[in-house]
């Protein structure tokens, strides 16, 4: 394998998909040298098949807003691999998405998967729609649009979307009453759905929940723990707020939360009611954080990012490529001893170089943050088997995943200075398992 010129072929293909560009040789830089060991990937073409979606489907979504005016947004689903599964991947509504996001996503989401042990294949979609202030109406109208279209894409078998940015509990329950509509069926086609109707119990807490057993997986090789850390988190959505829930029970402290405003500092640490507050911040659907530093009395910094804040551990829960060279260095330089991504490739390829030179433990997102994936794979299992399990039991399931993830990334990434590359340990250990298996069916 020969990683620049596949990269310099990939660049003439598809110019200016600057993500996409930058996961993909994020995966190959780490299994370069396991693929050139394995000559029956090469025969098959493995990695040429890999790197490019099964197929990409667009479509315009004609919607009527609340005063009769029609808007048109285009709509994505990318089908990347389901060579152990069904496409599974969330959709994102927010004006930035477009097809080099969604297919760096999608990419991700192969490895991501495949690290959770579960049959799910990769994929990803969404919108360039905005829901930041819409009416609920104009909300719902959209998502009928949208799924117009998708419904004949997707089902419980082939193709599994689930809640990103900008799709959370309501755009959910909005796509999934259209589809039952349209294909006449109550079906574990959407995870994240409502408790009430095939649900999992802790889904929205799940990403949060599981970046934070990952890392604690992490601080355990050093002998270290959450208690007594102090913790700074970005954004405020649900995997902010999960990870600060499971934080504070397992006794650290977070002082920051963020918001594409600026952030918050808060040194008495954010838990109880102020966690709560969270879900009010993102209910108001306005997306900013000032409003709590006013009803806490606390610092806020307009136009910031918390990484200048002095903490023992980092988790990043915004989006991609929100935390970048100089912010690496700089919690660095204030004693930082782990970074977990809670968010999709979070940290810039110049980051988590500075991570890596540094010795810090570094958990990357396809690996730190797939329990929520995980939990959507939990929710499928239910609705298969027409049940629902407790709180305790989707919890201990999420928990024993997250362990296995670390244990991979270990198995794959340790080295002879017995330093884990946790990068390199995902990705190989992610590839491995989807690259066999295409192996393993042929050329399909």
């Amino acid at each position: 394998m020969n990683v620049e010129k596949i990269m310099q072929d990939l660049q003439k293909k598809h110019p200016g998909e600057v993500e996409y560009l930058q996961a993909v040789r994020e995966v190959l830089e780490s299994i370069e040298e396991v693929y050139n060991e394995n000559p029956q990937f090469e025969t098959a073409g493995i990695l040429e098949r890999i790197v490019e979606p099964d197929r990409i489907l667009t479509f315009k979504v004609p919607w009527e807003d609340d005063n009769g005016k029609v808007h048109v947004n285009l709509g994505y689903r990318v089908q990347y691999n389901n060579a152990i599964g069904p496409y599974k991947g969330g959709l994102r509504f927010h004006p930035s998405v477009n097809l080099s996001i969604l297919k760096f996503l999608g990419f991700e989401q192969i490895f991501k998967n495949s690290l959770t042990t579960l049959p799910m294949g990769g994929g990803k979609g969404g919108s360039d729609f905005d829901p930041k202030g819409k009416s609920n109406s104009e909300v719902m109208r959209f998502c009928q649009a949208f799924m117009l279209e998708l419904w004949k894409l997707i089902g419980p078998e082939t193709d599994v979307p689930a809640g990103d940015i900008g799709v959370g509990g309501r755009e959910i329950g909005y796509l999934y009453g259209m589809y039952r509509k349209l294909a006449r069926e109550n079906t574990g086609v959407l995870t994240g759905k409502g408790i009430n109707w095939g649900g999992s119990l802790i889904r929205p807490e799940a990403t949060g929940f599981g970046n934070v057993y990952f890392a604690e997986e992490m601080l355990k090789t050093k002998g270290e723990s959450f208690k007594g850390k102090t913790v700074a988190i970005s954004g405020f959505g649900n995997v902010a707020w999960g990870a600060a829930i499971k934080v504070t029970e397992l006794g650290g402290k977070v002082v920051t939360i963020s918001g594409p405003d600026g952030y918050v500092y808060d040194p008495e640490g954010i838990s109880g009611k102020k966690i709560e507050y969270m879900l009010e911040l993102r209910a108001s659907n306005q997306d900013i954080v000032k409003p709590y530093s006013y009803e806490f009395g606390v610092e806020f910094h307009a136009n910031k990012r918390p990484w200048e804040v002095k903490c023992d551990i980092a988790l990043p829960c915004a989006t991609q490529n929100e935390l970048g060279k100089e912010d690496a260095e700089m919690l660095v330089k204030n004693g930082c001893i782990c970074v977990s991504e809670g968010a999709n490739m979070p940290s810039t390829p110049e980051a988590v170089e500075v991570f890596l030179k540094n010795k810090i433990l570094f958990g990357p997102g396809k690996a730190a943050n797939a329990g929520g994936v995980a939990t959507s794979g939990l929710e499928m299992t239910q609705n298969s088997m027409k049940l629902s399990w407790t709180p305790e039991e989707v919890d201990a399931k999420l928990h024993h995943i997250m362990k296995s993830i670390h244990s991979a990334c270990v198995k794959y990434g340790k080295n002879e200075e017995g330093y884990v590359d946790y990068v390199k340990g995902a990705n190989i250990a992610g590839f491995l398992k989807v690259a066999n298996a295409m192996v393993d069916q042929g050329l399909v």
